[in-house]
């Protein structure tokens, strides 16, 4: 998305960096992982697919597509690509704030007034993290085995995210 092309965020834990090309081919290699495609609900695609999706995702005005980096090993090695948050960082935190950092950009920043997240019914960690930010469920489709949980943003609910997050810092500097 153009809107956040310079775009850095800072959390506690991680580092949010817009998707660009250079991180493509680890993106790629991941998104390998069959169990990755179905909790994501993605295909896989050629590795020169993968950089016209990067290329779209960048230029689109419509989407928003941030690389996430554990904020100690990019501060220790100063490396993109070896600090991408990846499967052996499941179970410490990350996810959690990633999706309130994430959350919180958006309204702050995009305006949402409304969050919709559509999870397989098998992702139960997913669907439990989202209900413990405040989703409920509005729908689920038997046929696409998904849930659909949605957060309508209110004053109470922002107040919380951002204590949630205090250390939160956005540069617009990001190159």
């Amino acid at each position: 998305m153009k809107e956040n092309k310079s775009t850095k965020i800072i959390g506690k834990n991680v580092i949010f960096i817009p998707y660009k090309e250079n991180h493509v081919l680890r993106y790629h290699e991941w998104m390998k992982s069959e169990e990755l495609q179905q909790l994501t609900a993605s295909e896989p695609l050629t590795l020169e697919d993968e950089y016209k999706m990067q290329k779209s995702w960048f230029e689109d005005e419509d989407k928003c597509t941030f690389i996430i980096l554990n904020k100690s090993l990019y501060e220790e090695t100063l490396n993109e690509i070896d600090a991408m948050i990846e499967t052996c960082h499941r179970g410490k935190g990350y996810g959690w704030e990633s999706a309130i950092l994430m959350l919180r950009y958006g309204i702050e920043n995009l305006n949402v007034i409304k969050y919709l997240a559509k999870i397989s019914i098998s992702n139960e960690k997913s669907i439990n993290m989202f209900r413990k930010l405040g989703f409920e469920e509005v729908s689920r489709s038997d046929i696409f085995k998904e849930f659909t949980l949605q957060k309508v943003v209110d004053f109470e609910w922002i107040k919380w995210l951002q204590n949630q997050t205090p250390n939160m810092i956005k540069d617009e500097n990001y190159k």
